[in-house]
């Protein structure tokens, strides 16, 4: 099932000629854009099942198979990488988001829309592995934590905006203004994309093993598509076990093939270097815990505290900007003192808010809410960046796309499978409280359910978070292997 090696391998990169802080900026620009995004459409699914006239199941495909490609399509990205450049990879990506957003904002029916919201997904796809590796190959590994920081800044600070930011528009706009506001962002990124980027990948063409990518994308499809049904169905159903156990299997499948391929799509052997398996473990039990926390508190906010999905957005915003702003500080910090002096205390800084979230009632105070979910921003910045730059920098130049994908795929699998988790927990318990009371049609047992099923989700998200403090000690500052530097070049 090989396909044949096409053309030769390009020429060695330079590093030490190359102006970093052009393409710096058309990463960053790219990055706001589609991460953005990814936030905008979750306050406007109300006004789309009414405008649209399809049931909220129907509609919730938007975000489902928003995140279903992105865990398809990132595991291929590190193939990829080795057949296309930079460039091309950055701009093909930034096209298709706009096409995407063209598509999604010009839809008259859902069928469309549905279509704008894959093709934007295949962009980001395609853009987040890339936008990592270019940082990996740029940078020494002295320089990166600075760099990843700021890569950081604009990945945590722009859904943090993004409920805010919605919710305004939708106050006075219609949702179709989600995209439009997106497309001048999104042709200005092309660009300077266009004018700046530059190859600094190293194109080899390896072969690529069709049965690898089949097997990846039944794999990594089945079990992100199980777990996000999960979430909204139960586990019970047919559509949630199936596609998880084909998922299972065909996962295996593509481990047992690549492990024997000499050219793998997704190269397994970074799993030999000791801190990058640590860290790839650690950022999986911590992007569960993120992803489920972040869906779970708009639900506390909004289902206990009953306040609309604009102020809830409002009160979510400040721990965004302080997290977005932590970012490149943190990146700078583990420049200068390495990773255990900020993943084991943001680690703890984590479980201890993770503790604090199980005691909200309905009567906590939004400044209480407002300070314990910026103090678990803090920690989440103390740990993200600096973990995955301590993972990536001990893996030799070669495996660089192979280890991004693999991070980017777990961050995607790891956020479908904790926001299922969570939401079926608090769905559990919120059930068995209500089962239980003397009036469940009251709005204030409503508000109580919700609060006891909000409760014992956290309390899980606590006991996985005591898992990450335990995984964090084991962090060490990695050393780049065989000599290993980017160009010596500094920002210009």
């Amino acid at each position: 099932m090989n396909a044949s090696h096409v053309g030769g391998a390009s020429p060695k990169i330079d590093a030490s000629r190359i102006k970093r802080g052009p393409i710096v900026f058309s990463l960053i620009i790219g990055a706001f854009v589609a991460v953005l995004n990814e936030t905008l459409l979750g306050n406007a699914l109300p006004d789309l099942v009414k405008e649209l006239g399809v049931p909220y199941s129907t509609i919730q495909w938007l975000t489902t198979a928003y995140m279903l490609v992105i865990g398809v399509l990132v595991p291929v990205t590190a193939i990829l990488q080795q057949w296309f450049t930079t460039r091309q990879m950055f701009l093909s990506a930034m096209i298709l988001f706009f096409a995407g957003t063209l598509f999604a904002a010009v839809a008259p029916g859902f069928g469309l829309l549905l279509t704008g919201r894959v093709v934007q997904a295949l962009g980001t796809g395609l853009m987040l592995p890339v936008m990592m590796n270019t940082i990996l190959v740029i940078f020494p590994p002295e320089k990166r934590g600075g760099a990843m920081g700021l890569m950081g800044l604009v990945i945590m600070f722009a859904p943090a905006i993004g409920p805010t930011v919605s919710g305004l528009i939708l106050d006075s706009l219609s949702w179709r203004w989600l995209f439009i506001l997106v497309l001048p962002l999104a042709a200005f990124s092309v660009v300077i994309a266009a004018i700046f980027l530059r190859n600094v990948s190293e194109i080899t063409k390896p072969k690529v093993d069709v049965f690898s990518i089949l097997l990846s994308t039944v794999g990594f499809g089945g079990i992100v598509y199980g777990f996000s049904k999960a979430g909204e169905s139960g586990w019970s159903k047919p559509e949630v076990y199936w596609p998880m156990i084909v998922g299972g299997i065909a996962l295996l499948l593509f481990i047992w093939r690549q492990l024997r391929l000499k050219q793998p799509v997704m190269d397994l052997r970074a799993f030999k270097y000791p801190m990058f398996a640590i860290v790839t473990v650690l950022m999986f039990v911590l992007m569960m815990t993120l992803f489920s926390t972040m869906t779970l508190i708009p639900l506390y906010l909004q289902g206990a505290l009953l306040l609309t999905a604009f102020k809830s957005g409002l009160i979510l915003l400040p721990g965004g900007v302080v997290n977005g702003i932590m970012a490149p500080i943190a990146g700078k910090l583990l420049d200068k003192f390495g990773p255990r002096v900020l993943v084991i205390p943001g680690l703890v800084l984590v479980a201890i808010t993770l503790y604090l979230f199980t005691g909200f009632e309905i009567s906590t105070g939004t400044g209480y809410i407002i300070t314990v979910h910026i103090l678990l921003l803090i920690g989440i910045s103390m740990v993200m960046m600096p973990a995955q730059t301590t993972g990536l920098n001990q893996l030799p130049p070669q495996l660089y796309p192979h280890g991004t994908a693999i991070l980017n795929t777990l961050t995607q699998v790891s956020g479908a499978i904790g926001a299922a988790l969570f939401i079926s927990i608090m769905s559990m318990g919120t059930k068995n409280y209500l089962e239980s009371s003397s009036d469940p049609t009251s709005l204030t047992e409503q508000a109580q359910g919700v609060v006891a099923g909000v409760h014992q989700s956290f309390w899980i998200g606590f006991v996985i978070s005591l898992v990450a403090v335990v995984i964090g000690f084991f962090i060490r500052r990695t050393k780049a292997p065989e000599g290993q530097a980017a160009g010596s070049a500094d920002m210009h």
